[in-house]
């Protein structure tokens, strides 16, 4: 039979658990999570070295060897890391249905120091299983003596009269262009000329449209101007060293250092319908004498550049505003505005890789201008193809992190969340549990004595 502590006088005294030990215990694991839920910091950069610091590839990128002779590896939607020299070309294997655009990219990512020629770079090409050019051949050059990192595509576009348009196997090929070896292409550390240099391969394949929907025609007049570029306190944006490690810069007002020969990128979410505007501008002047500048797409693809052609005045670039329809136009800066996502910018400071002269301040001035409109009636999921603008690609923006950085936090903020609620659960819990035990302990408490 059960005995209770009144009844017992050998046993202990129960006690109610202070409520104020209990609302301690959860107030610190709420404090716990508050602190958790704060955003991490952008990475600090470390980059001492002049020269710039080496090309960060993807975080899935896979590596893969190209055939110089015979059939290339069967490559899947994705990422891949390779290496190609002057002179020789390797080849690849893509499976394209009948439906969805593919665009095949490459980056060619020389190491800080390393020197090279204007005329050196790759070139892109995709052919159908029947050996047909699906576009035109697609020459990337560095264009000076930086070793920057130089990126482009090759496509095939589905569409009326066009050719590549059977389902197949098609080849992807990389080939090495230039001179690419001799003293004049020696690395920055007294090595050989001749070297193979590291590539990124991208292969991404864009839902087509749904059965009986036209392809609109590209987008006629625009604002060519940058009338409508922010000012005010520009804000610190540490940039990448290509398109995997740059910041999310976004409409704003952005400074960086730049040292005589680096190179550094920056993204920014671009919708349907929406316009880029942007200038830079070196040190305290307002020109941008000593800049290049270059925008490219979502898929890598090249859509412009300004150099210092108009010394005195600041590097100016107005893109076209995306449109699906752009794809049909003859001109680049315009074609390559085919789809929204996330849009790239290099600036790269004039001088030789490796020199040593001191950082100048860059000021990057970007619009994102015009309303979003909806998207085209794609038969399948563009964002899962890498293509479009998210919620949270929109959260990004501005943020000056890293995608690295954006998915870290907001794993934070996801555990956060999750642990203030089990705070709060836990702290009501224990409060309902004191108040039940008390009046349960009141209850059973014996009342005054009638022979009192």
């Amino acid at each position: 039979m059960a005995v209770s502590a009144e009844s017992d006088p050998g046993a202990r005294p129960q006690r109610a658990p202070a409520p104020g030990r209990a609302r301690k215990a959860a107030a610190l694991l709420l404090c716990a999570a508050v602190s958790v839920s704060a955003p991490a910091p952008a990475a600090a950069d470390t980059r001492a070295d002049p020269a710039g610091k080496a090309y960060e590839t993807a975080r899935d990128a896979r590596p893969v060897t190209g055939a110089t002779t015979g059939e290339g590896p069967l490559l899947a939607p994705g990422t891949y890391t390779d290496d190609i020299s002057a002179g020789e070309r390797k080849t690849y294997r893509i499976r394209l249905d009948a439906t969805s655009n593919a665009y095949v990219s490459a980056v060619l990512a020389p190491p800080p120091g390393t020197r090279v020629t204007a005329s050196e770079g790759i070139r892109i090409t995709l052919k159908s299983p029947g050996g047909t050019e699906c576009s035109d051949g697609t020459d990337i050059t560095f264009g000076g003596t930086a070793a920057r990192p130089v990126a482009d595509y090759a496509t095939r576009r589905i569409g009326p009269g066009r050719a590549c348009q059977e389902a197949g196997v098609y080849e992807y090929a990389v080939e090495g262009i230039g001179p690419g070896g001799g003293p004049d292409t020696a690395t920055a550390d007294g090595g050989p000329g001749a070297r193979d240099l590291p590539t990124e391969l991208r292969f991404m394949l864009e839902p087509g449209l749904r059965d009986g929907e036209d392809i609109p025609g590209p987008a006629r007049s625009y604002d060519q101007g940058t009338s409508a570029l922010p000012s005010g306190t520009a804000r610190t944006a540490s940039g990448g060293s290509g398109f995997n490690d740059a910041p999310a810069t976004g409409h704003g007002v952005w400074r960086d250092e730049l040292a005589p020969g680096e190179t550094r990128f920056y993204r920014m979410p671009v919708d349907w319908g929406q316009q880029l505007l942007l200038d830079a501008s070196l040190g305290g002047r307002t020109s941008g004498d000593g800049l290049r500048m270059t925008v490219f797409n979502p898929a890598r693809g090249f859509v412009a550049d300004a150099d210092a052609a108009r010394p005195g005045r600041a590097l100016a670039l107005a893109t076209a505003p995306v449109a699906f329809g752009n794809r049909t136009s003859g001109r680049n800066e315009t074609g390559a505005m085919r789809f929204s996502g996330w849009y790239f910018v290099r600036l790269t400071r004039d001088g030789d890789s490796g020199s040593t002269g001191p950082a100048e301040r860059v000021t990057l001035r970007v619009a994102v201008t015009g309303a979003a409109r909806p998207g085209p009636p794609y038969a399948g999921d563009p964002v899962a193809a890498g293509f479009g603008v998210t919620a949270a690609d929109r959260r990004a923006a501005g943020t000056g992190l890293t995608a690295r950085e954006s998915d870290r936090r907001d794993t934070l903020r996801t555990v956060a969340f999750t642990a203030f609620g089990l705070g709060t659960a836990l702290l009501v819990g224990l409060v309902a549990w004191t108040v039940l035990l008390r009046r349960s302990l009141a209850r059973a408490a014996p009342g005054p004595s009638p022979w009192n």
